[in-house]
C-alpha cells in the first residue's frame, strides 16, 4: 500500500467535490427472534434511483478515495435526519483505505457532528474478489474494532469470499451471500453447509446474516437453523432516503415469539 496523503489536517485524495451526484437508499436487516430491525445498510443509488452500478462505473480510479469518504458521510448525516435508531451499515472498499486512522477521520467527524455514536457503525468489507494484501485488510479491521465500530464481511460463500479468508480476518459479522441462501428449505446440500457455518461462526465468535432472503419458506429455515439475522427483498426493499415502515408490525404477526423446542417458529 501506499502512504495516507493527508497533511496539516487535509487529504487530497479524499476530499473534494465529486464529478457526480448519488444518495443513499436503506434496507433493513432483521432480527426475527425478537421481530425487530436490527440495522439498516446503506446502499449507493442514482440521483434519480439509478442502480448502484450506474453510480460506480463513474468512479474512477482517482476518485475512489473521494467517493468511499462520501459515502460514509452521506450514509450518517441521512441516517440520522431520517431519525434512525437502529446500527448503520456502511459498505467500504479496503483499498480506499491507506492509513485506518486517518482514512477514518472524515467518518468521526460527520458522527461527532450529527450525534451519531461509534457503536452504532458497522463496516462492510466489500469487492472481496479484490482483497489482495490481506494484512493490510487485517490492520483495517483490528483498528476498526479498536476504535469502538464492528466490522462485517460481505457476500461470503461467493467468488472469492471464501474460508480462507477467515484464517487471516477476523470481522465481528459475516454475511452469507444469496448464492447460499437461495431455495436452502428445500436443498439438503445448501442446508448442510449452512449448519456447518452456523457452527462455524459459534466457534470464532461471528454473527451469522443471511443476505438476499426472498422467501418466507427461506426465512422460516434459516431462523430454526440458528440464524435470526436476515437480510432481503421477503422482508424490504432498499428505499431511498427513508427508513422501512410498518416492518416490525409484519415480523409481530408472521413470526412465532421465541419458542419451546420442537415448536415451529413461523405461524
Amino acid at each position: 500500500m501506499g502512504h495516507c496523503a493527508r497533511f496539516n489536517g487535509r487529504c487530497k485524495r479524499c476530499e473534494g467535490e465529486l464529478p457526480f451526484d448519488f444518495r443513499m437508499a436503506f434496507q433493513p436487516i432483521v432480527d426475527l427472534q425478537w421481530r425487530r430491525i436490527h440495522a439498516y445498510e446503506a446502499l449507493v443509488r442514482g440521483p434519480r434511483g439509478e442502480p448502484a452500478g450506474q453510480v460506480l462505473a463513474q468512479v474512477t480510479d482517482d476518485l475512489l478515495y473521494r467517493f468511499d469518504q462520501a459515502c460514509r458521510v452521506k450514509a450518517i448525516e441521512q441516517a440520522s435526519r431520517l431519525g434512525m435508531r437502529e446500527s448503520l451499515s456502511i459498505n467500504f472498499l479496503p483499498n480506499a483505505v491507506y492509513e485506518p486512522e486517518a482514512c477514518i477521520q472524515a467518518t468521526l467527524a460527520v458522527s461527532e457532528r450529527v450525534g451519531w455514536p461509534k457503536e452504532r457503525l458497522i463496516f462492510e468489507i466489500v469487492e472481496s474478489e479484490r482483497i489482495q494484501d490481506r494484512p493490510h485488510v487485517r490492520g483495517i479491521i483490528d483498528a476498526y474494532r479498536r476504535m469502538g465500530f464492528r466490522v462485517a464481511l460481505d457476500d461470503f460463500g461467493t467468488g472469492h469470499a471464501n474460508l480462507d479468508l477467515l484464517t487471516e480476518l477476523h470481522p465481528d459479522k459475516l454475511k452469507l451471500d444469496r448464492q447460499l441462501i437461495m431455495g436452502c428449505h428445500r436443498d439438503p446440500r445448501r442446508q448442510t453447509l449452512i449448519r456447518g457455518m452456523v457452527s462455524l461462526a459459534r466457534e470464532l465468535s461471528m454473527t451469522l446474516i443471511a443476505e438476499g432472503v426472498e422467501e418466507v419458506e427461506e426465512a422460516c429455515w434459516l431462523l430454526e437453523a440458528g440464524i435470526p439475522l436476515q437480510q432481503g427483498y421477503y422482508f424490504a426493499r432498499p428505499t431511498l432516503d427513508a427508513l422501512a415502515e410498518g416492518l416490525e408490525a409484519r415480523l409481530e404477526a408472521r413470526f412465532a415469539p421465541p419458542r419451546l423446542r420442537g415448536v415451529s417458529a413461523c405461524r
